[in-house]
């Protein structure tokens, strides 16, 4: 097996991986997003061993542009292109997760300032306001009324670029101070934990607390559900964000495709870097026997 990494930066979990790739004697291509050049146009030879891209680039732009690339050329990516696509802009997730029945908040885009103060009255106050790109809680905000609405647009619409065309409007659910990310790797709901914080954003990556959660058949089901509706299968590497609501019970908030797992190992028991390393080697050999 031909193996490459994709990453931006080597975090804790790019070394934990790179850490169980080791222990397995298995060499690792490490190519950093920005030294990555590929010519569209020359024909590829068909590998003699199965090449397989491991996604951990956190630019969304540049993952799925260089994932489509490698594609094109035969390799095997974790995750595929379309599932990057899919879980790397808030619209398109929710979309999919609509369209498969999958319950998720009530959410509005609006593409102008008067529409999107349309829809927030609709909505009803506080709205959460989401950038359609981007991960950690970072510009995500909770507007409490029509004023907080107005300036933030008028701070988008300044700022302009695309980034800021869409205004990604989303009920704010009254849940308890806690959130849930369960992990889905190859099929799988191998784990997941709960997140709490006094904050109404819950991220551990924003000071929230990890703690283990048994995964239940219903918390699976949805979780399975969430991953087929993004395009994932077999093959895929997934993190999905849920709501508790009191009245609609479990609801899914997003679908991660490059995820973070260093506060959940401990927490929930479950070695998740070595069970991404399964998955990967697992897809190779069955990529190797078609072959």
């Amino acid at each position: 097996m031909h193996l490459t990494l994709l990453h931006t930066r080597i975090r804790i979990e790019e070394r934990l991986l790179l850490d169980e790739f080791e222990r397995r004697g298995i060499d690792v291509e490490l190519v950093h997003a920005d030294e990555a050049v590929i010519d569209l146009t020359r024909q590829h030879e068909p590998a003699s061993e199965p090449h397989v891209l491991l996604d951990r680039c956190l630019s969304h732009a540049r993952a799925f542009a260089i994932v489509r690339a490698y594609e094109s050329r035969g390799a095997i990516c974790l995750n595929r292109s379309s599932v990057t696509h899919a879980c790397g802009d808030k619209l398109q997730t929710t979309l999919a997760l609509t369209d498969a029945g999958v319950p998720s908040p009530r959410t509005v885009a609006a593409f102008g300032a008067d529409g999107a103060v349309r829809a927030a009255d609709a909505l009803g106050y506080p709205v959460v306001i989401k950038p359609c790109v981007g991960s950690w809680g970072r510009m995500v905000g909770r507007l409490n009324d029509r004023d907080a609405l107005e300036a933030v647009l008028e701070h988008k619409l300044a700022l302009g670029g695309p980034q800021h065309g869409v205004v990604y409007l989303q009920e704010l659910v009254r849940k308890p101070d806690r959130d849930i990310r369960a992990f889905v790797v190859g099929g799988q709901t191998i784990a997941a934990i709960m997140r709490h914080s006094q904050h109404w954003i819950t991220n551990t990556a924003r000071g929230g607390r990890a703690e283990g959660l048994p995964v239940t058949p219903e918390l699976d089901d949805i979780c399975q559900r969430a991953a087929c509706a993004v395009g994932g299968d077999e093959q895929s590497l997934l993190a999905i964000d849920l709501m508790e609501c009191p009245e609609r019970g479990l609801l899914v908030c997003e679908v991660n495709s490059t995820m973070e797992f260093r506060n959940s190992i401990d927490t929930t028991g479950v070695d998740i870097p070595g069970r991404i390393v399964d998955q990967v080697v697992r897809v190779a050999e069955a990529r190797a026997v078609v072959a």
